[in-house]
């Protein structure tokens, strides 16, 4: 999010690839023993098949479904050195389903042995530069349509040729990022700001077109390794406003995920805080659906999010979001609250009488902002329950 980035050592390998965390000799042996039960049962026992689709299975086509159940996935984290990189092995590394395959630290950046790594593995999350991301993508085998690649840049996001990467956009978006082979995961200012105001212009409340703008705080470890290291040196500024360009990379795709089809004005700042962040969006009801009201506007977001796994809207309003212990000292709306999580809260603030709301979006930017997110997606496509890991 925030331009600084330079290059960090990686963790340490001494091999290609390792038997996932958690798996142990024990259970390999179990899952072995189970499988030969599985094909023996089925060849004796006709009612066995009755577990497969097909009632005239043979054994060896029963032990093959019952591997492919319990086989673990590979998972190649392109850019693992990273920030973002860093934290996604750290999800992935406790899990039994998947196996993190890694090259030696010194052919990470090898392109023989990455399009060897990428076309190898059920997935690849590219955890790079733009450039970077562009290359990688094309070291895709022609005749590869298995290896589901989720990039974490910005290169593809607004790309109609891959799926954006926001499971709650809508029912539609969910199920296609099951499908996809191609998946851009959002940025992490976009999924505050989208998140606020797509449900809001699908119910008509926000007409579109709307030229909104959008005030935003974020950690400093969105700058990557480079920022996080002039803000631990001691010798930062306190806070820093930024984006002054007014052509921040992460404009387009709010454009064109919130439905409003206008770009906002972006206002994006740094702060001596790690992670975390908070994205606000400032409405005069003047330019909302006649007749709308502040509890109109919570009761539109709470409906879209209603069995969301990871967004949660919080109650209505500033006396009720006081009452619920949600405001530091009764005042200040903190920005680190959800660090290290996936989940992402809403909230609603209004005054009625002055025809006024402010809608904020409270989310950890190396969460569901970045790595969550990409573990999110990566859980979709390859099958496994939305949450694992997270």
């Amino acid at each position: 999010c925030v331009p600084f980035r330079i290059p960090v050592k990686p963790p340490p390998h001494n091999r290609y690839s390792s038997r996932p965390s958690g798996t142990s000799t024990s259970q390999m042996k179990l899952l072995a023993s189970s499988l030969a039960l599985f094909a023996a049962a089925a060849a004796v026992a006709p009612g066995v098949s009755a577990f497969a689709p097909s009632a005239a299975a043979s054994p060896r086509s029963a032990t093959a479904r019952m591997m492919e159940l319990f086989a673990t996935k590979k998972v190649f984290i392109d850019g693992e050195a990273g920030t973002t990189g860093l934290q996604v092995r750290d999800r992935l590394g406790k899990r039994t389903d998947i196996e993190i395959i890694s090259p030696p630290s010194e052919l990470r950046k090898d392109e023989e042995t990455r399009k060897k790594f990428i076309n190898e593995a059920d997935a690849v999350i590219l955890c790079l530069p733009d450039a970077a991301s562009i290359e990688a993508s094309k070291m895709v085998d022609a005749d590869n349509d298995r290896t589901v690649l989720i990039d974490a840049s910005t290169a593809f996001r607004v790309n109609d040729e891959w799926t954006y990467g926001f499971p709650e956009l809508s029912k539609d978006q969910y199920e296609a990022i099951k499908k996809s082979k191609r998946i851009a995961n959002p940025g992490c200012y976009p999924t505050g700001f989208i998140g606020l105001t797509r449900p809001l212009v699908e119910a008509g409340i926000i007409p579109e077109g709307t030229p909104l703008t959008i005030n935003a705080i974020s950690g400093y470890s969105g700058g990557g390794k480079g920022l996080m290291e002039v803000f631990e040196s001691g010798d930062s500024e306190p806070w820093g406003s930024y984006g002054f360009s007014l052509a921040h990379k992460h404009i387009p795709e709010m454009a064109k995920y919130s439905k409003l089809g206008k770009k906002p004005i972006f206002q994006p700042a740094v702060a001596s805080f790690d992670q975390g962040m908070v994205v606000s969006v400032p409405l005069h009801y003047a330019w909302l659906k006649s007749g709308t009201k502040g509890k109109d506007i919570h009761e539109a977001l709470a409906k879209y999010y209603e069995g969301s796994k990871f967004i949660e809207v919080m109650p209505a309003g500033e006396a009720d979001i006081k009452d619920a212990g949600l405001l530091e000292r009764g005042a200040f709306l903190r920005p680190d609250t959800l660090k290290n999580t996936n989940k992402m809260q809403l909230f609603v603030f209004y005054n009625d009488d002055e025809e006024q709301a402010v809608l904020c979006a409270r989310l950890d930017n190396l969460g569901k902002g970045a790595s969550g997110a990409a573990v999110q997606n990566l859980n979709l496509a390859l099958g496994f329950e939305e949450d694992a890991g997270l």
